[in-house]
């Protein structure tokens, strides 16, 4: 029998790696895409892919932050900071980044204990465990789908 952990680990892994049900994976979202595309800003307001790319691996680091004790929110440079020099080695560190850090989470969600998965992490906000492990999925895809947007805008097809 598969357990609600090992269900957690592999929804964290398919959305962030792929398989995931619905559609492409953030990773599967960002192959192909260059600096210049994750860069640009096609969609007028809207974020640049490196930007989403960034956000995402803060909101990996919160979590892993509230699994350390840590109950500060992220700044909003934290959140969403402002990305380094365009080139393509900053861009392939970036993403690998945010891989290392679903690979961290899942080996955290992993060796978490399964009867406190209704605790909360930290005092607020009092989300609990579950719903910040799941919701680091959701986080994932929700963003995956703007990233797909975004390299439509730029002309991609898939």
């Amino acid at each position: 029998m598969i357990t609600i952990l090992e269900r957690l680990v592999d929804q964290l892994q398919r959305s962030a790696e792929g398989e995931a049900w619905h559609g492409p994976s953030v990773r599967e979202a960002l192959e192909g895409v260059t600096i210049a595309d994750a860069s640009a800003h096609p969609i007028a307001g809207a974020h640049s892919i490196r930007e989403l790319v960034l956000h995402l691996a803060a909101g990996y680091r919160l979590v892993l932050r509230r699994l350390g004790g840590d109950d500060r929110m992220l700044s909003p440079e934290e959140d969403w900071p402002e990305p380094a020099e365009p080139t393509e080695d900053a861009w392939r560190d970036e993403v690998a980044a945010l891989l290392a850090l679903n690979r961290q989470m899942r080996d955290a969600v992993a060796a978490f204990p399964a009867t406190h998965l209704d605790d909360p992490l930290v005092p607020e906000p009092p989300y609990s465990a579950f719903t910040q492990f799941i919701g680091l999925t959701q986080h994932d895809l929700y963003h995956a789908g703007q990233i797909v947007l975004l390299r439509r805008a730029l002309g991609h097809t898939r």
